[in-house]
């Protein structure tokens, strides 16, 4: 199995970078960039494996946003408890300060 995949963004074979430049004069052409397959904790998961940069991911994003939302519909929000916890603290030059923190609440009684 080849360590390699072609990038999934739309446009890569579109942008002018000389590392995409392949062909001999007079029949030149624009190639989509090869991806290296990463291993380990959690780099076989990463959008890295499939897209050579950010801009190759948010054109494929862009380009299949309602299909890919589609996998996983949000139909009710989701929440966090928290409590808001307020302290006094002072600043460098000892003057008085409210800091507010948020801290997430485990109501699994863990």
């Amino acid at each position: 199995m080849s360590n390699f995949v072609w990038c999934h963004g739309p446009n890569c074979h579109t942008n002018h970078t000389q590392d995409r430049i392949r062909g001999v004069k007079g029949s030149k052409v624009l190639r989509t960039r090869k991806v290296k397959q990463h291993q380990g904790y959690q780099l076989g998961t990463s959008f890295y494996n499939w897209f050579c940069s950010n801009g190759c991911y948010n054109d494929f994003a862009n380009t299949h946003v309602e299909r890919i939302v589609a996998i996983a519909p949000r139909t009710k929000a989701l929440e966090t408890p928290i409590d808001v916890v307020k302290e006094q603290a002072t600043d460098y030059f000892g003057r008085p300060y409210v800091n507010t923190k948020i801290v997430t609440v485990d109501n699994n009684g863990g």
